[in-house]
């Protein structure tokens, strides 16, 4: 290995195996191409390790698609295509087929019926940003290639974008805090600003670390804050609703909330943690 040790969470290597496209960067024992895979499940667990009790690192959304290098024991060794986060993800979560989507879910969570029939059983879940490959249309009603039917509205087509990405964050006040979560059933605070993002057509890292170096521009000198701007403390982000308002998921309240920024920064501060940045889109 040469150069920095490599941040884990975006490369694909191990002492044993790694990502091919590592190879002149950093040693492994062996390399592999990586096949394409697509998550087929409404959200897919992503763990630092392979055990369904391993720490859960983030999430796939159904139609994200990953690269897998290491398929043992009903776990695969990814990466995800669309932020380039590594983990572990139970093998029968993904499909060797990929389906070009047609369509995303745009509101906060939606259903998946057995027919094109809101009466009719089973009903899943599916999140927003959850990327779907439609064939038809029925009753006001997408019919999905892989199975069941969305209802129409509540779904838009790949180059939609919410003209407004906070109140798309506003919409998830009241979630469930859950480390790792990208969904109204548990988000966490990263998590937060990246489907809020994303549901607005920005690019946006998975990490707290990788929004604040990546994302937007230092602070105006001299400017006051407005809805928008981004709050950084170490291992924690939020997002200013206005002037005064914090939007943020977080392990206190253990859900999405909304607080005066003093009372946050107070909070925060008394457990020894200090504003490390603030950040404008």
């Amino acid at each position: 290995m040469t150069g920095a040790k490599p941040d884990k969470r975006l490369h694909a290597w191990r002492e044993d195996l790694a990502d091919e496209r590592l190879k002149d960067r950093l040693e492994a024992a062996a390399y592999v191409e990586g096949k394409p895979a697509q998550v087929i499940a409404a959200v897919c667990n992503v763990h630092g390790a392979p055990a369904a009790d391993a720490a859960q690192v983030t999430q796939a959304l159904m139609g994200e698609t990953a690269r897998v290098f290491e398929t043992r024991d009903g776990w695969s060794w990814v990466q995800l295509d669309g932020d380039g986060y590594v983990g572990y993800v139970r093998e029968d979560e993904l499909a060797a087929t990929i389906e070009t989507p047609t369509h995303k879910v745009i509101v906060q969570s939606t259903l998946r019926f057995s027919r094109a029939d809101i009466k009719s059983q089973p009903a899943t879940f599916l999140p927003l940003n959850a990327r779907l490959c439609s064939v038809d249309e029925e009753n006001g009603f997408l019919r999905l290639k892989r199975g069941g039917f969305v209802y129409a509205a509540h779904c838009a087509g790949l180059s939609h974008a919410a003209p407004d990405w906070v109140s798309r964050a506003e919409q998830f006040l009241g979630t469930p805090y859950l480390w790792g979560g990208r969904s109204v059933a548990g988000i966490d605070c990263s998590g937060l600003m990246q489907v809020s993002l994303q549901a607005a057509g920005r690019i946006c890292l998975r990490d707290s670390d990788m929004q604040e170096a990546s994302l937007g521009m230092e602070f105006p000198e001299g400017a006051k804050l407005q809805r928008g701007d981004l709050i950084f403390w170490k291992g924690h982000v939020g997002v200013m609703r206005d002037a005064t308002t914090l939007l943020h998921a977080n392990a206190h309240h253990l859900m999405v909330v909304s607080e005066p920024l003093e009372e946050a920064v107070a909070r925060i501060a008394a457990k020894g943690s200090e504003i490390t940045a603030v950040r404008r889109l």
